[in-house]
């Protein structure tokens, strides 16, 4: 058994402890002696992205490293972690009063990256690029015509071809054998990579039919998860060794059966995937936490789930936030009902899941566990989450890429947000 795997299972076996099962409370302020901690908080190195994928990437456009901290993962030696960009920089200008997803820098391919934190610094120690089977890197660019925006170059105004390779990667877990997986937003998909970056394969959903990747493809996920938000597909990733299992959450409800739906939902999906199959072997509701008394200032539309951790089978630490706030959830899905193959699988299913919730199904039960929102100075966006033992948490910003606006001349102007990882001391262990 490999040591990666050894390290997880330790670790699995280390937080299995009593679970209240009570609903989650109002957050309250904690005396400072029983508050969470900031132990460590170090600023990632930003290298121009020329520099960082030197012979893929020519014009950067000014724009640097970030969006690393989409995900968070520890790499084995304390102080170390495997970290992954998303599909890289992209906009959202309206043009014409429309807005239009750009890619100031089409070419670039989404990456891990293993960062070591030492004496109060970070460095990149090492870069792996994604690539189809043939070694070739793959983009951040749109799948399908259809099913994906529509992509544009960096001023809005020229269309993009659409890459049926290219990945919005969102979170990241060691396979055990020096390998990666990985969640992603478009199809949304399940994507296990090899240690050298090439895909082994991508796990969507059943009927996506994408056609044309340079890796194999499966159509093993529920048909349902095709109906994600734009941009709101998988954004959480836990392992589970004692279950050879990953669990996998929905970002944001589904737009089912519509987006207006989706926005005005509270019922996201949990998912739990054979690691040896890809295919899935439960399905649950978990209900978001309602915006007005979590973060009045945003809109319901605007809660997300962005990382996850594994306690133990059937026990999960999974984070809720706004761009602005976070607060991290113990859950359990032990009782809940399955709704794996049964009709809220299927998007012809009226009403749906996400409209209403039926009484004969029992969603998963949540505590609040970590009130990151109660930590002064945490950095907004918060979305690599990871345990490091039952009192120690570390969490990651996603910069953006630094991503402001554009000059005349099609430069950069940074918005000057840094990535950062922080770690956290815990009053209590995790329950």
């Amino acid at each position: 058994m490999s040591r990666p795997l050894i390290a997880a299972l330790a670790t699995a076996a280390a937080l299995t402890v009593a679970f209240t099962g009570a609903v989650a409370a109002p957050a309250v302020a904690a005396p400072k002696d029983r508050a969470p901690r900031v132990t460590s908080d170090v600023t990632l190195p930003a290298p121009a992205l020329a520099e960082f994928e030197r012979g893929l990437v020519e014009d950067d456009r000014g724009v640097k490293l970030g969006g690393v901290g989409s995900g968070l993962y520890p790499a084995g030696r304390p102080g170390e972690y495997w970290m992954v960009t998303d599909r890289g920089p992209n906009g959202e200008p309206k043009i014409d009063g429309e807005k239009r997803r750009t890619f100031p820098v089409p070419e670039f391919a989404p990456a891990i990256v293993r960062v070591a934190v030492r004496h109060g610094k970070a460095r990149i120690v090492k870069a792996i690029t994604l690539k189809k089977s043939d070694g070739t890197p793959i983009t951040g660019l749109s799948n399908q015509e259809g099913h994906d925006e529509v992509p544009y170059t960096w001023d809005g105004l020229t269309e993009l071809p659409y890459d049926p390779n290219g990945l919005d990667t969102e979170d990241i877990v060691t396979d055990g054998r020096g390998g990666f997986w990985l969640v992603e937003e478009y199809s949304p998909s399940l994507v296990h990579v090899a240690a050298n970056g090439r895909i082994l394969a991508r796990y969507v959903p059943k009927g996506l039919k994408l056609t044309g990747a340079g890796y194999p493809v499966h159509e093993t996920l529920p048909a349902v998860f095709a109906t994600r938000q734009q941009n709101r597909g998988f954004e959480a990733l836990g392992i589970s060794p004692a279950e050879r299992a990953l669990y996998i959450a929905v970002q944001s409800p589904l737009a089912n059966p519509d987006k207006k739906a989706g926005k005005a939902s509270s019922v996201a999906r949990i998912l739990r995937v054979d690691l040896r199959t890809g295919r899935p072997t439960a399905e649950w509701a978990y209900t978001m936490e309602n915006v007005a008394t979590f973060d009045p200032k945003a809109e319901q539309g605007d809660m997300k789930i962005s990382a996850l951790n594994v306690l133990s089978p059937g026990r999960l630490l999974l984070q809720e936030r706004t761009d602005a706030l976070a607060r991290l959830y113990t859950v359990d899905v032990r009782r809940a009902t399955n709704l794996l193959r049964g009709p809220h699988d299927d998007p012809a299913t009226t009403p749906s899941l996400e409209t209403s919730l039926p009484k004969g199904v029992t969603v998963a039960t949540k505590s609040l566990a970590v009130d990151l929102a109660a930590i002064p100075g945490l950095p907004g966006k918060i979305e690599g989450v990871t345990v490091l033992d039952p009192r120690t948490i570390a969490i990651a910003n996603d910069n953006d890429f630094g991503l402001g606006s554009f000059g005349e001349d099609g430069r950069l102007v940074d918005s000057g947000v840094a990535s950062r990882i922080l770690t956290i001391s815990l009053p209590r262990p995790l329950r």
